[in-house]
C-alpha cells in the first residue's frame, strides 16, 4: 500500500504517520506526504512531495502509484484561501485519483461543522443520514462542499471513498486550553468576551473553567474526539469493505457535558467554574455506525480526556502554537 497523506504536518497527519511507521502490523504501508508551507523530514517508508493541493501538477505528481489517500488538508476561517484549498484542491485530488490505475480508496476527514456543530437546536442525536447544515462562516461551508463533492464522485465515477466525520480533535493539553479565560485560549468560544471583565480576570487568576449553558440555563453538551481515537478509525477504514462509499461519525461515546467537566475539576483539583450563558445548543453525534461497521471503539471518555490534558507536560521544544484563526 502506498498512502498519500495531505495535511501531513498537522495534528492528525503527524500522529497518523507516526502510528503507521511505528506499528509492525502496518509495516506493509508506505507513506507519501504532500507538504506545502511546513515540511516533514523523509525517513524509512516516508517520502515527501512539496507543493500545494490547488496546483494540478503537484497533485498529479503526489498521486503517482498511490493506492490510498487520507485527505486532511483544510482551511479554517480564511476566505482568501478556503476555496482554493478545500474545493479546488479536493477537485484535483479526486480527478487524479479517479484516473489512476492504482487507486483503491480515498478517505476524507470531514467535520461536524458540516452538520452545524452546536449552532442549531437538535431534538435527537445526529446520525450520518441527517442533511448538511453549515453554520455561518466559510469553514463550515467548506466542510459541506467537501462531503458533497466526494459523494458525487462516488455517484459519477464509482469512486471508492469513505468519510470520517470528526468533531473538534484534541491532543496533548488541548482540552485544558479550550477552557481558558485568557489569551492562551485554544479555539472557541472566547470565554473572556462572554462574561464581565472582572469575572474573567478572577477566572484567570484562580484557574476557574467555563460552565457553558444554553438560553434556558441547561448545561451544554458538545462533541469532541481524541486524536488517538480518530487515528484508530482511519486505520480501520483504509481497507474495510464495509466502509466503501460510507460516512461515519467518529467521536467520543458521549459528548462533553460542561457541567460534568466543572464537577470533575472541582472534585479532583479544587477548581471553580463560571456560568456562561449562550445561544448555543447541545448536540450528540451518534457514533454507533462506526462501532457497528468498522468494529472501532473510542478509548477516551470524559475522565480520560480531562486527565490527559491536565497531566500533560510539554517539552521545551514543543510550545503551544495556533496555526490558524477560528
Amino acid at each position: 500500500m502506498l498512502l498519500l497523506v495531505t495535511g501531513a504536518t498537522g495534528k492528525v497527519g503527524r500522529t497518523l504517520i507516526d502510528r503507521i511507521l511505528a506499528d509492525p502490523a502496518l509495516a506493509h504501508i508506505n507513506i507519501r506526504a504532500l507538504c506545502h508551507n511546513r515540511v516533514l523530514e523523509e525517513r524509512d517508508r516516508l517520502s515527501v512531495v512539496r507543493g500545494s493541493i490547488d496546483d494540478r501538477d503537484a497533485v498529479d505528481a503526489a498521486l503517482a502509484d498511490v493506492t490510498h489517500v487520507v485527505h486532511l488538508a483544510t482551511c479554517k476561517e480564511i476566505p482568501e484561501t478556503v476555496m482554493d484549498v478545500t474545493v479546488k484542491g479536493l477537485f484535483w485530488l479526486l480527478e487524479a485519483f479517479r484516473e489512476s490505475p492504482t487507486a483503491s480508496r480515498f478517505v476524507l476527514i470531514g467535520g461536524d461543522a458540516g452538520v452545524g456543530h452546536f449552532f442549531y437546536p437538535r431534538p435527537e442525536p445526529i446520525t450520518e443520514d441527517m442533511p448538511h447544515r453549515a453554520y455561518p462562516g466559510c469553514y463550515a461551508l467548506s466542510k459541506v462542499l467537501e462531503e458533497v463533492m466526494i459523494e458525487q464522485y462516488g455517484i459519477q465515477y464509482d469512486l471508492n471513498w469513505c468519510c470520517l466525520r470528526a468533531p473538534w480533535i484534541m491532543e496533548k493539553d488541548d482540552f485544558r486550553y479550550t477552557l481558558s479565560f485568557g489569551d492562551d485560549l485554544f479555539g472557541g468560544p472566547d470565554w473572556k468576551t462572554m462574561v464581565p471583565a472582572d469575572i474573567a480576570e478572577r477566572a484567570r487568576e484562580t484557574g476557574a473553567v467555563p460552565l457553558l449553558r444554553d438560553a434556558d440555563g441547561d448545561p451544554i453538551k458538545r462533541n469532541f474526539v481524541h486524536v488517538d481515537d480518530l487515528i484508530a478509525a482511519i486505520v480501520a477504514a483504509l481497507d474495510h469493505p464495509g466502509a466503501r462509499r460510507q460516512t461515519f461519525n467518529v467521536c467520543m461515546d458521549e459528548p462533553v457535558d460542561y457541567a460534568a467537566v466543572a464537577a470533575y475539576l472541582n472534585r479532583t483539583r479544587g477548581l471553580g467554574s463560571v456560568d456562561v450563558v449562550s445561544d448555543y445548543h447541545s448536540t450528540w453525534l451518534d457514533n454507533s455506525k462506526a462501532k457497528y461497521v468498522l468494529g472501532w471503539r473510542p478509548a477516551y471518555d470524559l475522565d480520560r480526556l480531562i486527565e490527559a490534558a491536565w497531566t500533560y507536560q510539554r517539552a521545551p521544544d514543543d510550545p503551544r502554537k495556533v496555526w490558524y484563526p477560528g
